[in-house]
């Protein structure tokens, strides 16, 4: 009987114990990347969206969304948004990927509407660099109900 357990597969002996083993996903290949692709990307990025600022809506993506208005720029972020997380969810590691450039795009697009350049960005994330996620969450919740004039900072 000890032979046999040992000629079983690894899988076949944990389904016999109850445990449910997920199947190892596919090794993900990275795409080719072009010579120089890094964060830096970003803020070319932003600069050729700040271009197409008033450009001819026919002929730029950047410009049409941009003449569409704040509200219009915000909502296909917030489309592009979901998209994303909906790809994470299900674990489409490829699409998740694909998605996420969106985001980033249509993220810098909402920047430039709003008169935002990522170099403010950028300082913000370092002034929170080292700081505990949940300290500085916390800093955030008791700020705006102290300028609102409000003393306590639970939900009535």
């Amino acid at each position: 009987m000890a032979k046999s357990l040992k000629k079983t597969p690894k899988k076949s002996a944990k389904k016999a114990v109850g445990l449910i083993v997920p199947k190892p996903a596919a090794k993900r290949v990275a795409p080719p990347r072009a010579l120089g692709a890094t964060s830096a990307v970003l803020d070319r990025l932003y600069d050729v969206v700040v271009s197409r600022k008033g450009a001819d809506p026919d002929v730029s993506h950047s410009a049409r969304l941009l003449s569409r208005g704040t509200a219009k720029v915000a909502q296909k972020f917030g489309e592009e948004a979901v998209e994303c997380l909906i790809e994470a969810v299900a674990g489409n590691a490829d699409a998740l990927v694909g998605e996420s450039a969106d985001v980033l795009y249509h993220l810098l697009v909402m920047w430039v509407d709003a008169g935002i350049r990522p170099d403010e960005v950028w300082q913000e994330l370092q002034r929170r660099e080292g700081v505990s996620g949940i300290a500085e969450k916390a800093s955030r919740a008791r700020k705006l109900p102290a300028a609102l004039g409000i003393a306590s900072t639970k939900i009535p």
